[in-house]
């Protein structure tokens, strides 16, 4: 009986990862409305994907601002995280009340996160307009999420300071994995401050960076309920917060995706694209990481 313990688990993997997989894969090929019987048309939804208007812009489009999801997350997201984990790693005082205070967002629903800050980015009755008005920089007041030069920017902020909690305690983990003696020998040495950080820390906890790295890329590149909870399917204004994720969703379920009409087909295409992005750069990823840690 033992051999089947593991049967329920192997169920529900297949049902809710495999076979959406393996469907996307098959779907791609066929145009397909997703009522109609679907009509097998190869690779022509690839190539429709990357070579035809208004598909080839919006796809691009989309690309670019998810490529920026992943900069801009990678600098401050990860960038703060490291640095509340090195201060806890430190053990200063209050590291239980830091660990505590910014996991805490980890608890709350995406989708209630993004309702509750586009209350606060409300141009009219916002919180952050009404606190810097109050404070005299009325002149920076703005509809954040009106403006294409700071609506997508907004968001990505609004996702780190959701996650920073999460990668606090990646880093965390990796930092707490570095042996002591290691770190007293460099001491002894005379390293110290930013030296035995850069020269010991850092190179020290790398598998742990390069996790976080491929998490902060999937999380990037994945970019849907954000998003859609604050400025909808359309990613207004103007399309400047597309991501291929949304864009993904106008496609396949929605008329709204260029086709005229609802195209499973053309979305799963470019599901499948996006899978091969994230896979590819994922074990690109772990085999550099893997690479690294047998020289060493």
């Amino acid at each position: 009986m033992i051999h089947l313990f593991p049967l329920p688990a192997l169920i529900i993997y297949t049902l809710f990862v495999l076979y959406p997989i393996v469907s996307a894969f098959l779907y791609s090929l066929y145009d397909w409305d997703g009522i109609k019987r679907g009509v097998f048309v190869g690779l022509k939804n690839f190539v429709t994907l990357f070579t035809v208007e208004p598909f080839h812009e919006m796809f691009w489009n989309a690309f670019g601002h998810n490529v920026y999801y992943f900069v801009i997350e990678m600098i401050v997201q990860n960038g703060i995280a490291f640095g509340l984990a090195f201060l806890i790693y430190r053990k200063i005082r209050g590291a239980a009340f830091l660990k505590m205070a910014y996991f805490m967002p980890r608890l709350l629903s995406v989708i209630v996160i993004g309702f509750l800050w586009k209350l606060i980015l409300n141009p009219n009755y916002g919180a952050l307009n009404t606190l810097l008005t109050e404070i005299g920089l009325q002149q920076w007041a703005k509809p954040w999420l009106g403006d294409p030069d700071t609506a997508l920017l907004a968001i990505i902020l609004i996702n780190c300071w959701f996650g920073i909690g999460f990668a606090m305690l990646i880093f965390l983990a990796g930092l707490q994995a570095i042996p002591e003696e290691l770190i007293e020998a460099a001491r002894l040495d005379g390293a110290t401050g930013f030296r035995l950080l850069w020269k010991i820390i850092l190179p020290l906890c790398m598998p742990a960076i390069t996790i976080m790295t491929i998490f902060t890329f999937i999380q990037a590149f994945e970019a849907f309920e954000l998003v859609y909870a604050m400025q909808g399917s359309m990613g207004e204004p103007f399309r400047s917060t597309d991501t291929l994720a949304v864009y993904f969703y106008r496609l396949a379920f929605s008329s709204a995706g260029g086709a005229g009409d609802v195209a499973v087909g053309l979305g799963s295409a470019l599901a499948v694209v996006l899978f091969f992005i994230v896979a590819s750069v994922s074990a690109v990823s772990l085999y550099l990481m893997r690479k690294r840690e047998v020289q060493h």
